[in-house]
C-alpha cells in the first residue's frame, strides 16, 4: 500500500465471529490455559487489526512496513503507550502462530522499532491510606455490607490479591486457624496465600455476621463463593471495583486510586519490612522474579524521598558554607 496517506482511525471492534484468520489462533491459545482477561486482550488486539487491514484494504498476510506504521500511528492515537506495547506483541504471537502453520512467510513486525515501554513504578498507599480505606468500607450502606467490604479490603490489602482472584474465592478456600487461602491466579495456577490477625478477624466476623444474611436474599441454592452482593449472588469483578471505587473516593484516596493499588502496596510493605524478594514473588503468584523486581524500584523511590525529606544534608543548599 502507498505510504503517503495519514493514520486512518481504528474501526470498532468486530462482533464474535468464527473468522478463519483468528479462530484457529484463538484455540491455541486457550489450550495454554490463559486467563479469560488475557483471551480477551489477544482477541481485541488481533480482531481490531484485521478490521483496520479490511477498512485500508491492507493484505493482512503482507503488510508493507508503510501499512505497519500507518497501523501504529493510529494505535498511538487510540491508546497510551503501554496499549500500544500490549497490542502490538499480540499481533507478533498472532503473525509467529501463523509462521508455523505455514500460512504466512514472516512476522513482519520484526523490522519494525517498537515503541519503548514506558517506566511507570505502581502506585502505593501509605499505611495510613490503607487504614483510611478499611475505616471508610467499616462504615458502609448497611451491618452486613460494611462488614463485607472490611472483609474484602483487609484479604486484598493482607493478602496481596488480584480483584480476580477475590472474588473466585469459595467459602472452602478460606482457612482461619492457618490464616491462608488456596487462590487459583493467572493460567488457572493455584497457590496458597497468608493473612494476618486483623484480616482473619475480619473475614471471622463476615463469615458469622454477614455472610449468612447476605445469602439469604438469595433465591434458589445458596452459593458457595466467598463475597456475595446484597442480592445474595456472588460479587463479581465490576461491582467488587465499584465498591472500591466507592470507598476509597470517600476516603480522600487520589482519584488515580485503582483496586490493583492494594496489592502493589502488599508487596513493597512487604519489602519495606525486610521480606525476601523470593518470599513476596511466591505470595504474588509471579513466575519471573524480574516482575517482583519492580517494586525493589518502588522501595528505593520511597525510602530516597524519606531521606530527602528527613535528613539535614540531604537538602538543597546544606552544602559547605
Amino acid at each position: 500500500m502507498a505510504g503517503g496517506r495519514g493514520a486512518a482511525p481504528l474501526p470498532p471492534r468486530a462482533e464474535p465471529a468464527t473468522d478463519p484468520r483468528t479462530a484457529p489462533f484463538l484455540e491455541q491459545l486457550r489450550a495454554r490455559s490463559l486467563s479469560q482477561a488475557t483471551l480477551r486482550s489477544y482477541r481485541s488486539a488481533v480482531e481490531r487489526y484485521l478490521a483496520w487491514c479490511d477498512a485500508e484494504h491492507v493484505d493482512w498476510r503482507s503488510p508493507e512496513r508503510t501499512d505497519l506504521r500507518r497501523y501504529i500511528a493510529a494505535l498511538g492515537t487510540a491508546g497510551r503507550r503501554a496499549t500500544v506495547q500490549q497490542r502490538l506483541a499480540a499481533l507478533g504471537t498472532f503473525y509467529r502462530f501463523w509462521v508455523r502453520e505455514g500460512s504466512v512467510a514472516r512476522d513482519p513486525l520484526h523490522v519494525l522499532p517498537r515503541p519503548q515501554r514506558e517506566r511507570r513504578l505502581p502506585n502505593v498507599l501509605s499505611t495510613e491510606q490503607v487504614v483510611a480505606l478499611i475505616e471508610m468500607a467499616a462504615a458502609g450502606d448497611s451491618p452486613e455490607l460494611a462488614l463485607r467490604d472490611v472483609a474484602l479490603v483487609e484479604l486484598l490489602y493482607g493478602a496481596g490479591l488480584r480483584i480476580a482472584e477475590l472474588v473466585s474465592l469459595e467459602v472452602g478456600d478460606i482457612d482461619l486457624d492457618r490464616r491462608e487461602a488456596r487462590v487459583t491466579g493467572k493460567g488457572d495456577k493455584e497457590r496458597i496465600v497468608l493473612f494476618g490477625a486483623p484480616c482473619a478477624a475480619a473475614l471471622e466476623r463476615y463469615a458469622r455476621e454477614a455472610r449468612p444474611a447476605l445469602a439469604e436474599s438469595m433465591s434458589g441454592s445458596p452459593s458457595t463463593a466467598l463475597f456475595l452482593n446484597r442480592s445474595g449472588a456472588p460479587l463479581g469483578e465490576r461491582g467488587a471495583r465499584a465498591r472500591l471505587d466507592s470507598i476509597a473516593k470517600r476516603a480522600g484516596l487520589p482519584e488515580a486510586f485503582h483496586p490493583h493499588a492494594l496489592r502493589h502496596s502488599f508487596a513493597t510493605h512487604l519489602l519495606d519490612g525486610g521480606a525476601d524478594l523470593r518470599v513476596v514473588q511466591e505470595l504474588l503468584g509471579h513466575e519471573s522474579l524480574a516482575t517482583t523486581q519492580v517494586y525493589t524500584h518502588v522501595s528505593t523511590a520511597r525510602l530516597r524521598g524519606l531521606y530527602g525529606a528527613a535528613h539535614p544534608r540531604a537538602r538543597r543548599g546544606s552544602g559547605p558554607r
